[in-house]
């Protein structure tokens, strides 16, 4: 196998196969024109995040009675819930906190 430039005629058939996937197929044919690998969250931008106040205060509202509702219930469903939640609320407020004593 050579390493250097594709032959014209091999040019050519990558181009007909090309045209004929995307005629048979749009969304392999966006795929192929964005070329966008697709991974997990981008870690920077969860670390960027800012919340607003509003946000933060519904999420502790919402803990805080998933809170109350598994303790009088016991429901696992219910404390699960509450698992979910209660380490988003916290990240939301340690995120404000940390926009209120920055420069």
């Amino acid at each position: 196998m050579t390493t250097g430039r594709i032959p014209d005629h091999e040019k050519r058939i990558l181009e007909d196969m090309e045209a004929a996937l995307r005629r048979g197929n749009r969304r392999l044919d966006r795929r192929l024109r964005t070329l966008r690998v697709r991974r997990g969250p981008d870690p920077r931008r969860l670390a960027a995040y800012e919340p607003r106040v509003a946000v933060v205060a519904v999420w502790l509202c919402v803990a805080v009675a998933l809170m109350v509702t598994g303790i009088c219930t016991g429901e696992p469903p219910v404390i699960w819930a509450f698992a979910v939640v209660w380490p988003v609320a916290l990240y939301g407020v340690f995120r404000l906190l940390c926009r209120q004593a920055g420069p």
